[in-house]
């Protein structure tokens, strides 16, 4: 498309340049910010009473929590465009250098992960027969690629016991609450798969990386007020383009376009739009009504993605009641450890500003696809282990000073062995339905970076007229 809409053959007035937006989350909001910034005139739909979707910052006398996600990679070139154009660069805030070093508890207590050869081959972490084991990797098969592997059976395969079980299994379980044996090497981390496929080796493949691209690029950063001011940022942005609390009952195709059904407090309606952008989780998707759309109904194998439930427990301590140092970003627990917490971030060392002075904010993960049943219980319950824990494994005495949970039914997508054939299914719905455009974290990665990458193509594909 060229930078004047007005001279584009295939939106040549204002009803072609109309775009429906389904949801504002992070992917949906940065899809339409894009398509306003090309000159389109997008509505974004919303079911709730505030955009941002899993992004949630709270506020209370000093503490500053982060009800979803924590951080954002800056690395991906669409996370700065989208920062530096809604004129958030002077307020981005960097990961403190502290927060490099990562715990993984081990016989109970946390053990530093090392952060270089010379820590490696000292660690406490792992043996040194697996230490040993790591020489042989560069010589191991590589898997087959019409193999759609489990990350237990790829780690198992070129790395062994310990680095599954002290390494990979604690990480998985920080990234998507899951469990590497139902999740897919291919789909849930393919630049793993993919570096056993191009190198035949995780090891040569990483330093063949780090050679030819000065090795990985990319800080943690958020913002002094927490990351919901990105949203806010995009719903300032967006303004009457956004409409909160706006329940879309359906779309169907239309002549020339689509419409789209919608319900509102006290009203409801239908308007026509030349192109629908869906950002939707994935049981909504496969609960939307598409009218006019042969095998629409093919959407509705997105119900059986797994989504573990989760909660965020956020704790304030004081300092001087905290006996572990906090130097790093967290601690993760392995599942063979027999916790009953994923893993804790360390927030106030993390970013400033998360806790009143001489005090530190702590945010642990419980349940997830290891625990789910532990969700179940109540929130004194809850919080109750969470203490527990943390007076076992960081030496957290006394009651907290401050506590919050936020708790997601519905937390992370997994992305299982066979996840192909959900992306297959969205794939086919938008072949069968010209103006249907489809992204978001069931199909385009979990992590924020992911989401902003996804509302950037979605965007772009709707200014190309094709995904």
């Amino acid at each position: 498309m060229n930078g004047n809409p007005s001279q584009d053959r295939h939106f040549s007035h204002d009803g072609a340049r109309r775009i429906a937006v389904l949801g504002a989350g992070i992917t949906g909001l940065t899809a339409a910010w894009h398509l306003k910034r090309a000159g389109f005139l997008p509505t974004v739909f919303e079911k709730s009473n505030r955009a941002g979707g899993a992004i949630g910052s709270l506020k209370s006398h000093g503490w500053l929590h982060e009800l979803g996600p924590n951080s954002v990679l800056e690395g991906p070139s669409e996370v700065a465009a989208l920062v530096d154009g809604l004129g958030l660069a002077g307020r981005r805030i960097y990961a403190s250098d502290t927060a490099k070093r990562r715990y993984i508890v081990r016989g109970g207590r946390p053990v530093a992960m090392p952060g270089s050869l010379r820590e490696f081959v000292s660690t406490k972490l792992f043996s040194r027969g697996a230490k040993l084991g790591l020489l042989a990797e560069p010589f191991r098969a590589r898997g087959r690629p019409d193999v759609d592997e489990t990350v237990a059976s790829f780690v198992l395969r070129r790395l062994g016991r310990e680095f599954l079980d002290y390494a990979v299994d604690p990480f998985v379980a920080g990234v998507y609450a899951g469990d590497p044996a139902r999740l897919s090497v291919r789909h849930g981390f393919p630049k793993l798969h993919r570096l056993e496929q191009e190198h035949g080796s995780l090891i040569l493949g990483a330093i063949m990386r780090r050679n030819s691209s000065g090795g990985p690029s990319g800080r943690l950063f958020s913002f002094p007020g927490g990351l919901e001011e990105l949203p806010n940022a995009l719903a300032s942005a967006l303004g009457e383009s956004l409409r909160l609390g706006h329940t879309v009952l359906g779309i169907r195709r239309a002549e020339g376009g689509w419409q789209v059904d919608f319900g509102a407090a006290g009203a409801g309606g239908s308007e026509s739009f030349s192109a629908v952008v869906c950002a939707l989780p994935a049981n909504s998707l496969a609960g939307l009504a598409l009218g006019g759309v042969p095998g629409a109904g093919g959407l509705s194998i997105l119900r059986e993605i797994d989504h573990p439930p989760v909660v965020s427990v956020f704790t304030g301590y004081r300092r001087s009641d905290v006996l572990h140092p906090l130097d790093g970003f967290g601690m993760l627990v392995p599942g063979v450890e027999k916790g009953s917490i994923l893993g804790t971030l360390f927030s106030s060392t993390l970013f400033p500003g998360r806790a009143p002075e001489g005090c530190v904010g702590l945010t642990s993960f419980v349940g997830g696809m290891r625990q789910p049943q532990l969700t179940d219980a109540s929130d004194p319950v809850v919080l109750g282990n969470v203490v527990a824990e943390l007076r076992r494994l960081l030496g957290a005495r006394g009651t907290p000073v401050f506590t919050h949970l936020q708790r997601w039914p519905r937390a992370i997508p997994q992305y299982a062995p066979g996840y192909q054939r959900f992306k297959d299914a969205i794939a086919s719905a938008e072949a069968s339905a010209p103006g249907l455009f489809i992204g978001g974290n069931c199909r385009d990665g979990i992590s924020l970076a992911n989401c902003i990458e996804s509302g950037k193509r979605l965007a772009d594909a709707v200014a190309k007229g094709s995904i």
